[in-house]
């Protein structure tokens, strides 16, 4: 019996770029093009309506950008295989795309036959990464063996911050020094990390912060997991 052929949507919004992989899907065997986006609000309304295997995502879209719209399709369909394909290389961009869901990142120098062995293994359910993104990833996750999760989730990484220098017993000033912030902002995010902590006042939220390790110098960091039901990372 012949295998059904993976089906792929490709969302980006260079015209050019975008033919080029539509072409490349069309004419090689195991795939076939289930339609193609030029924005991001495009490519989760086309996933939505068309449930493909995989989407090829870039990150610089208008409207929503490509790792709103990871996520949006993700959420919507857990079983569609997101795989960034991108001109940007930063570590930023790489794991917001992995936090958005994405299996895979790629790079636009990829070659079609590297392309094509993504999409085939995303399809079936492992994770993708050019060579030079892989090694940062799985640097990354030796980093983080063994630290514990992140004990403030609903804190932003300004305000974890923020947190770790008042459990130092350090002021707003001196905060504001350290981080070249204005004392306005810093009174700012100490306010909203006393709402956040559900504490009373800032001699309660140092409490809360020592007792998780902050203000120490050995605060746990938050581990990075890979996205939902992938079993391992593949390099392209």
């Amino acid at each position: 019996m012949t295998e059904e052929p993976v089906r792929v949507l490709i969302a980006d919004d260079h015209p050019v770029f975008r033919d080029g992989l539509a072409a490349l899907l069309n004419l090689g065997p195991g795939t076939e093009l289930a339609g193609a986006a030029a924005t991001g609000a495009e490519a989760v309304d086309l996933a939505r309506a068309t449930q493909p295997d995989v989407v090829l995502m870039d990150l610089r879209m208008p409207g929503i950008d490509g790792i709103e719209a990871t996520r949006a399709i993700v959420a919507d369909s857990p079983h569609v295989a997101v795989i960034v394909l991108t001109m940007i290389d930063d570590d930023d961009s790489v794991f917001a795309a992995l936090r958005a869901g994405a299996r895979g990142y790629l790079l636009k120098g990829a070659d079609a036959a590297q392309i094509r062995r993504a999409v085939a293994s995303a399809a079936a359910g492992e994770a993708v990464f050019g060579a030079g993104i892989a090694a940062r990833v799985l640097a990354y996750f030796s980093g983080q063996a063994g630290r514990a999760p992140d004990p403030f989730p609903q804190l932003t990484d300004r305000q974890r911050e923020v947190l770790e220098l008042v459990a130092q017993g350090r002021s707003n000033a001196a905060i504001a020094a350290r981080l070249y912030l204005s004392q306005k902002t810093v009174r700012n995010n100490v306010s909203n990390i006393l709402v956040k902590l559900q504490v009373a006042d800032r001699a309660e939220a140092i409490v809360r912060a020592r007792d998780a390790g902050l203000g120490t110098g050995h605060q746990p960091r938050a581990l990075l997991p890979l996205p939902p039901g992938v079993p391992g990372t593949v390099a392209s």
